[in-house]
């Protein structure tokens, strides 16, 4: 007799690559074999933004869990060089990358007042730096860098071999076609909560079972708003959101909701639904991030404190996880505009009298290697 469903439960299972979505570019019933094999010790991991928002959450993430990450590289744009060099010196990583190569000497004095006698990280200073760590020996990039500057790294992570844990949405939406070229199959973890949370709720059925998707909207800063009164909204209003803390371009992005239009294109290309099946629903609390409908008329729901701290141990951690911090103070906003908006870098785990706190520590390079210009590929 064929098994019967109870009406609106669903059976989670994990599927063979038969069963799973298999025109998708993420595909959550896959687990990618990177070829940089951790047996068993920390997964190395690369990060690039490492001083926005999505990267000073990961950061966090490894340094909760010293035992499962370390992190190899860290690369920024140069807009926070301070903090770029007090997370080397924190993670002891091997290279250290800034976009910007007026921006070189300045990090390598904040290094050396860091770092004093012993020997510093590979700086890598141009418009390449992020695209030459970013296929650099690790298991997996966490892609957080902001606009479509982007792609090159996601590329020459996909064409390297390494798992890509993608928060750049702009790397799909301008070079969707050429992600899928290079792309093998589970090799891309999504970041972006809205996606992060599908991949999970993806999990409990068949490409074929899924009925469509549902990304949810805060509805940002001017939700119910009239036309009269949003014309005079100020930069400062539209950086006040509600309910997150991200970096300017996002968080502007999210107050005219072109943000969540991105997202469903990204939503389209990461899961290969048609646009018709893809729905977005306002829901001002952002505890849920999105919804699976399924044929059967089930709804699987996938919800977390509004935190990008959730997404990233899916995307960095595996199909074990990892443990996370508690869900973030609910208590009043800071002022539009102030420094407190951004994601400060995290102190290590607190330890015992007596005891030493846990080390993210990478062994040392054995000398001061020069400054390297990354703005040209050979």
């Amino acid at each position: 007799m064929p098994h019967r469903r109870t009406p609106g439960v669903r059976l989670v299972r994990r599927c063979g690559h038969n069963g799973g979505m298999t025109d998708s570019l993420a595909d959550p019933h896959l687990r990618y074999a990177a070829p940089h094999a951790t047996d068993g010790g920390p997964r190395d991991i690369v990060i690039l933004g490492s001083t926005g928002s999505i990267g000073t959450q990961a950061i966090d993430l490894v340094l909760r869990n010293p035992e499962r990450f370390a992190v190899t590289a860290l690369s920024a744009a140069g807009g926070r060089v301070d903090l770029l060099a007090e997370q080397a010196h924190r993670l002891r990583v091997r290279t250290v990358a800034v976009a910007r190569a007026d921006k070189a000497g300045e990090l390598r004095e904040a290094l050396a007042a860091r770092y004093g006698a012993e020997p510093l990280p590979e700086i890598l200073a141009g418009p390449d730096a992020a695209t030459e760590v970013a296929r650099s020996e690790c298991h997996t990039v966490l892609n957080g860098i902001t606009g479509s500057i982007g792609l090159a790294p996601t590329l020459a992570a996909l064409e390297a071999g390494r798992t890509l844990a993608l928060a750049n949405k702009e790397s799909l939406i301008v070079g969707g076609p050429l992600v899928k070229a290079v792309a093998k199959p589970g090799q891309i973890i999504p970041v972006d909560s809205e996606h992060a949370a599908l991949f999970q709720a993806l999990l409990g059925g068949t490409r074929a079972e899924v009925r469509k998707l549902v990304v949810t909207a805060s509805g940002g800063p001017f939700r119910g708003r009239s036309k009269a009164e949003l014309a005079t909204v100020t930069r400062e209003d539209a950086l006040a959101h509600p309910t997150w803390s991200m970096g300017p371009v996002i968080t502007v992005n999210s107050a005219t909701l072109v943000n969540k239009g991105l997202e469903v294109i990204e939503a389209h290309l990461l899961y290969d639904i048609p646009f018709e099946r893809i729905e977005v629903v306002v829901h001002p609390q952002s505890y849920v991030h999105s919804m699976v409908e399924f044929t059967d008329g089930s709804t699987l729901a996938q919800a977390t404190p509004p935190d990008m701290r959730g997404p990233s141990p899916s995307a960095s951690a595996g199909p074990t996880g990892c443990p996370t911090p508690p869900p973030p103070s609910t208590g009043p906003r800071p002022p539009p505009g102030s420094s407190s908006r951004s994601t400060p870098t995290p102190s290590p785990p607190s330890a015992s009298p007596g005891t030493s706190a846990p080390s993210a520590a990478r062994p040392r390079p054995s000398s001061t290697p020069p400054t390297r210009s990354a703005s040209t590929r050979s």
